[in-house]
């Protein structure tokens, strides 16, 4: 990276108040425009995915606030793109991420990601009131009608619908769901899971979720069904289930209650139950989360490796299965977006420009993501230790 010696060797600005006819790059400029053009990126070039930079002082912001730097300065139209997608997902297989991380970033997302809990009871209901209750009209426009707001299961279909059904329905696969059994769903969203094990499986299903505007609708679309949803926080759960399901919510469980979460599940599960859980994963084990998105987007969020998933089901639970469709959430995000996009003329009224590139930013920056395989999607099957049960074998 630069030191503020070489930044500051630039010379002085122009105080005049006139643009100078030609301004050679300042030797920061001419730092990340090198390492972008190493990997066929160039800055202001016409390729869909060079960066079209409006504002200079891009690259100073970057240095100095990392993620959050460039993501803020494309929120605030410092810099374009037209495939941001491409752009980043360039970036990320090229391992060059860590250009753009910022200087003091990363010790300080490891610093508070190791010394506090981030995900504490009392921070459990921020990203509800954050991220889920943004609007239930947004999440209406982008998602399917299912609701389902997590990866699609993308096996034998072009159809975002098909896709969410599919997966919903191999959930209830993977659980080996019977009537009449009483099935636990943490983090049950806007009820797509819960509202269709009761209707096509004819089980009871209690839903809980840390968002206000999630519980107001899931009850709605459960409406007449064995279902049950309330505003919980998966530690104050109680009582005894034959099934439990929990599709992305593990990512706001945090590193330090890994076992809690585990032991909870464990105490909830009757002896011969089946735990089903489908969540992002991260290639690689580390402290903390990109800054951008936890101020943003999700926060206090973490995305586990799966050495981290295994660690902390050790104790109470065998796995029995892990399935790996990462790619497919590339591909639901695109279509989230291009839903987004689609709807943006009726949603503008009540949403910012500044929300849209930042929701635009998020799509598209986690589509890349998952493109480059840096993060994944995994669906674990997990049953007691120490019981004596069936040969499991897991649908597909």
């Amino acid at each position: 990276m630069m030191n503020d010696k070489d930044i500051c060797s630039s010379g002085p600005a122009d105080m005049s108040g006139q643009t100078p006819p030609f301004s050679p790059p300042s030797p920061l400029e001419s730092y990340f425009t090198s390492q972008l053009s190493s990997v066929g990126i160039t800055v202001n070039g016409s390729n869909p995915w060079d960066p079209q930079v409006h504002n200079p002082a891009l690259w100073l912001r970057i240095l100095k606030q990392g993620t959050v730097g460039l993501g803020e300065a494309y929120m605030e139209g410092w810099w374009d793109c037209i495939s941001v997608e491409e752009l980043i997902r360039r970036i990320l297989e090229a391992g060059l991420d860590p250009h753009f991380t910022g200087r003091r970033i990363p010790l300080k997302e490891w610093f508070s990601a190791t010394l506090f809990n981030r995900q504490s009871v009392k921070r459990a209901f921020q990203v509800g009131e954050q991220h889920y209750d943004a609007g239930n009209d947004l999440y209406e426009a982008m998602l399917d009608p299912t609701m389902a707001y997590s990866c699609g299961y993308w096996k034998d279909t072009t159809d975002l619908h098909q896709a969410q059904l599919n997966k919903l329905r191999l959930t209830c696969h993977k659980a080996q769901l019977s009537a009449g059994e009483h099935v636990l769903d943490i983090g049950c969203g806007w009820g797509s899971f819960a509202e269709l094990a009761a209707r096509e499986y004819g089980v009871r299903v209690c839903g809980i979720t840390v968002s206000e505007q999630q519980e107001k609708l899931a009850r709605e679309r459960c409406r007449g069904l064995p279902v049950s949803i309330r505003l919980l926080d998966y530690r104050s759960l109680q009582g005894q289930y034959d099934k439990a399901v929990s599709i992305g919510m593990f990512e706001h469980v945090g590193p330090k209650n890994y076992l809690t979460y585990m032991h909870t599940v464990h105490n909830c599960l009757k002896d011969e139950g089946i735990f089903v859980l489908h969540t992002i994963g991260s290639d690689t084990r580390h402290q903390g989360t990109d800054p951008w998105i936890d101020k943003y987007i999700f926060p206090n969020g973490a995305i586990p490796a799966l050495s981290e998933i295994s660690a902390a089901a050790e104790p109470w639970f065998v796995i029995e299965d892990v399935h790996n469709f990462g790619q497919d959430y590339a591909t639901t995000l695109r279509a989230w977006h291009h839903n987004f996009e689609q709807h943006w003329p009726q949603l503008q009224a009540s949403y910012s420009e500044q929300f849209y590139r930042m929701w635009s930013y998020y799509l598209k920056t986690c589509t890349a993501a998952f493109q480059s395989r840096s993060l994944q999607l995994y669906q674990l099957v997990l049953r007691k230790r120490l019981v004596p049960l069936p040969r499991y074998q897991s649908p597909r």
